[in-house]
């Protein structure tokens, strides 16, 4: 086994909690720390401290994994745990914080001497949970010893993109990814909220797909989500892919491409959201498809 790290995770949603369970796990010493504490609570049966600041969380930490909503938010509690942190240590940076945002981080990482990486995770929960995550990683080889037995920790493989983590290189690469998945999870509620208006059985589309190449196991993971009434506790919520998919929507715009399916998939997650659903599963962007009296029987 590696040598234990100190790894503070900030950030214990549905992912950062399963990363900082699967870090305990391996054998490191974790320090989580969550904006809502009573989300962080259930790591401390688990083996892991939790701290009451970013600041009390970093301290003494070999590595800090941010996991948290967006770029601003990640900007406000490393400015936070910036007074406890020496110079040299890794950032793991894995918020999905869009180009921009990550421009800005990397400066916050300079202005602090702290080693930074721009490694954001493919995955949901199961396979957070599972320590089964595609980690997307860009940053200095020098320090690639400290940062490796976290990203082995929580994923299954490591893609590396690049030596330099401020250009960005893994968050491109992870915006040009999540424009399928969300444009696949919002494709696949339309096609139930379509059967359903017209008084399809969902069973006759899958009989005519079946095996063949429109047939995917992400199309069946996600409407059996809907089907089976399986949207909580989410994999993946629909507030985070709206989220997202309005960063594709601006990194698109910034670099000269027009991403109207993407413009759309964003205006659906909103209005499942609005609709009340935005702590579901993103597959629950099938209720945009109907207002709030929701689909007719």
């Amino acid at each position: 086994m590696t040598d234990k790290l100190t790894v503070s995770v900030l950030g214990t949603g549905i992912m950062g909690a399963a990363m900082a369970r699967n870090l305990v796990r391996a054998g490191h010493e974790v320090r989580a720390w969550n904006r809502t504490r009573a989300k962080a609570e259930p790591l401390a049966a688990e083996g892991a401290f939790v701290a009451d600041s970013p600041a009390e969380a970093v301290r003494d930490a070999d590595a800090v994994l941010t996991m948290l909503y967006d770029g601003p938010a990640t900007l406000d509690v490393m400015r936070a745990a910036a007074p406890a942190l020496r110079a040299g240590v890794a950032w793991v940076q894995s918020t999905t914080a869009g180009v921009e945002g990550i421009t800005e981080l990397a400066a916050l990482a300079r202005e602090h001497g702290l080693v930074f990486y721009d490694a954001p995770m493919l995955g949901t929960r199961q396979p957070a949970e599972a320590g089964q995550l595609t980690v997307l990683a860009a940053g200095p080889a020098e320090g690639r010893p400290v940062v490796t037995p976290v990203f082995d920790a929580v994923g299954a493989r490591t893609v590396w993109t690049g030596e330099d983590g401020a250009a960005g290189s893994a968050t491109r690469l992870k915006l040009v990814a999540n424009s399928w998945v969300l444009a696949v999870t919002n494709a696949a509620g339309e096609v139930l909220a379509l059967a359903k208006a017209l008084g399809v059985e969902p069973e006759r589309f899958f009989e005519v797909i079946d095996g063949g190449p429109l047939d995917m196991g992400y199309l069946r993971a996600k409407t059996g989500l809907v089907l089976e009434g399986g949207l909580s506790p989410a994999q993946f919520a629909v507030g985070t892919a709206a989220k997202d998919a309005r960063l594709i929507v601006a990194a698109g715009e910034r670099h000269g491409a027009r991403l109207d399916v993407a413009e759309a998939g964003a205006r659906r997650f909103e209005r499942a959201a609005s609709l009340g659903h935005g702590d579901e599963d993103m597959a629950a962007a099938y209720f945009a498809s109907f207002g709030e009296e929701g689909p007719h029987e």
